[in-house]
């Protein structure tokens, strides 16, 4: 391994460090003296890596949707027969994983015996095994978890904007694939995606808490598999227009109020990470000034009964996509959606006051330094933060210097003007 590089912030008082395994593998630690440990063990690889070129080829390799999700299913059952899950839980650990569009991750928390797990860890999820008869079983697991989430109104509203947002960006298909396509799902297309994806150099390994930055380095030593190779990931590009699909889509279900959700989509991020570190966290300030429930928007809309406590509003980009979310219950979507064309065009007039600014910025920055007294919390941002190739303590840096410019220069991304799609579910009656 290489020597260890430390990162400090005196601004808040706390460091990390990085060392990169001979596999190519990064590897973070954080030492933090609280009761529980947190360790997470990632790969770039998620829902949107639909198609991809493998080392040595021409051709491009599509596999079905939902395959990086079953392969995390998958990955916690053992060659001997045994189950990862129990093995944490017989050390006292708590296990889980999840996928997402662009990231599979694996974590457990412990507050003792953190090397055996932090091994387990490392072992289960670089020794894949995969055979026809569990992956037969593992179709009729996800197809239920499939069902589930199409049965839940906010699940499918939410499905409902994306595919309405959306033209072919994989984006607007479901983390889970559909039952149809994890139909084909196979061991070797399994196999395949786990050499691709989980090779160490597209993945990253973080831990936070009372632990010795020398021990992480060694059990990584002594548990990582030592033939890895680091290889390139080659991923397609979807060439997805700028308009939505379609302004409208709506369903009905078994809901008592009809929900929504507002998507406004906005062209893909580029620049450094740096920069859009930057861009990010400016528009993460102005939903804070526009859309919390301190603000003007929300507060005239519950007042006139046109929404409730279940209004939410959030900015979404990864790899090619973009968009903003404002979601809710509401028995006139339609008005909110038009209340909120006039609002942002008001806004986009007149400014932001200094007064909102300031305070918002200071919830943010509160925010960022209450993040430091959770292992959990600080291994998930500084986790984001690795896979988005930005250093973790840029970001209070960043929040100090924004100005009320930047983020009204954000606010061009909420007009409406051709790029917006209501999504509706309604009740059955």
């Amino acid at each position: 391994m290489e020597p260890m590089r430390e990162y400090r912030s005196p601004q808040l008082g706390e460091h990390y460090y990085r060392m990169t395994h001979k596999s190519g593998l990064p590897i973070y630690v954080f030492p933090k003296k609280l009761t529980t440990a947190f360790a997470y063990f990632a790969t770039r690889y998620g829902s949107l890596d639909r198609a991809f070129y493998t080392e040595g080829k021409q051709s491009l390799t599509e596999v079905p949707d939902g395959i990086a999700h079953f392969l995390e299913h998958k990955l916690f059952e053992n060659a001997d027969g045994s189950d990862s899950f129990a093995r944490f839980a017989a050390l006292g650990a708590d296990a889980n994983a999840y996928t997402t569009y662009n990231r599979t991750a694996y974590l457990f928390s412990c507050t003792e015996r953190f090397e055996e797990s932090f091994s387990e860890l490392l072992s289960f999820v670089t020794h894949p095994h995969f055979t026809e008869k569990s992956v037969k079983k593992e179709r009729g697991i996800i197809a239920e978890e499939i069902r589930m989430y199409e049965d839940n109104p906010w699940d499918r509203c939410m499905q409902l904007l994306l595919e309405s947002l959306y033209w072919k960006h994989p984006v607007r298909q479901n983390i889970c694939g559909t039952v149809d396509s994890i139909a084909s799902i196979t061991p070797r297309l399994l196999y395949e995606c786990h050499k691709v994806f989980y090779n160490p150099a597209n993945m990253a390994l973080v831990v936070a808490g009372d632990v010795e930055p020398e021990t992480v380095w060694r059990i990584a030593e002594e548990t990582l598999p030592k033939d890895f190779l680091p290889r390139e990931v080659l991923r397609a590009e979807v060439d997805e227009p700028a308009c939505v699909r379609r302004s409208y889509a709506d369903e009905r279900m078994q809901v008592a109020k009809p929900l929504f959700c507002i998507g406004i989509k906005d062209a893909p991020m580029t620049g450094t990470p740096e920069e859009r570190l930057r861009r990010e966290m400016a528009l993460n300030l102005m939903d804070e000034i526009l859309f919390s429930k301190s603000g003007s928007f929300y507060n005239a809309l519950f007042e006139e009964n046109l929404v409730t406590q279940s209004f939410a509003a959030g900015y979404s980009a990864a790899e090619g996509f973009a968009f903003h979310c404002i979601s809710g219950e509401s028995d006139d979507p339609e008005a909110v959606l038009e209340r909120l064309r006039t609002y942002v065009a008001s806004v986009a007039e007149n400014g932001i006051s200094e007064e909102d600014f300031e305070r918002c910025r200071r919830v943010m920055y509160a925010d960022e330094l209450r993040a430091y007294d959770s292992t959990e919390e600080i291994a998930g941002r500084l986790l984001s933060f690795v896979f988005d190739g930005i250093e973790m303590f840029s970001c209070p840096r960043v929040l100090q210097s924004m100005t009320k410019h930047e983020v009204e220069d954000c606010i061009s991304t909420l007009l409406c003007d051709g790029g917006a799609s209501l999504a509706v579910i309604r009740p059955l009656q």
